[in-house]
């Protein structure tokens, strides 16, 4: 596979487009973000509308992974926090295609997000993630610390409740 470019996205029809295809392609799939199946195209090009909206105002960046032309994964960095929560930053939104899985995008768009969180300062970052078939070892194997499991705390796309797995994760601010 060539080199993964990522950058952050800005609100284009296309690019609205492909990140609705991935929602709807993780959901269908099982994917607990926040979703439930079936997830119309309408519901996902709405949430990204929104979501893009958000990052123009500098609320949030969306960061998305190119195979060439072709956007395979995104993940979302929230900014616009508390006021007395200016040094951190809360990963969301993490989902890659499943045709381009297992092949380190998950792990360069999250390089690349911890990056951006460095140079805006923030020095804590955040996330959660299903018990049931989360990311868990991949947020592991990058560093990130397991606070604890609060039990039924999201019912899956299909149906049935799972566990989130809350993580957090020190990181140095750019000088």
């Amino acid at each position: 596979m060539p080199p993964i470019k990522i950058e952050p996205l800005t609100d284009t029809p296309g690019i609205r487009a492909a990140l609705s295809e991935i929602l709807v392609e993780a959901v269908a799939n099982g994917g607990n973000v926040s979703f439930m199946h079936p997830l119309p195209s309408e519901a996902a090009a709405q949430f990204w509308q929104n979501s893009l909206t958000a990052a123009s105002r500098g609320e949030r960046i969306v960061l998305g992974a190119f195979d060439g032309e072709n956007l395979i994964g995104t993940v979302t960095l929230l900014l616009a926090l508390p006021p007395n929560q200016p040094h951190r930053a809360e990963i969301a939104k993490m989902l890659v295609r499943l045709s381009h899985r297992r092949r380190g995008v998950a792990s360069a768009l999250m390089g690349a997000a911890e990056a951006v969180a460095q140079a805006r300062g923030r020095t804590l970052l955040v996330l959660d993630t299903a018990v049931d078939d989360g990311a868990s070892d991949l947020y592991e194997r990058l560093g990130f610390q397991l606070t604890g499991i609060i039990p039924d705390y999201a019912v899956k796309p299909y149906g049935g409740l799972t566990g989130t797995k809350i993580y957090w994760k020190r990181i140095a601010a750019a000088a």
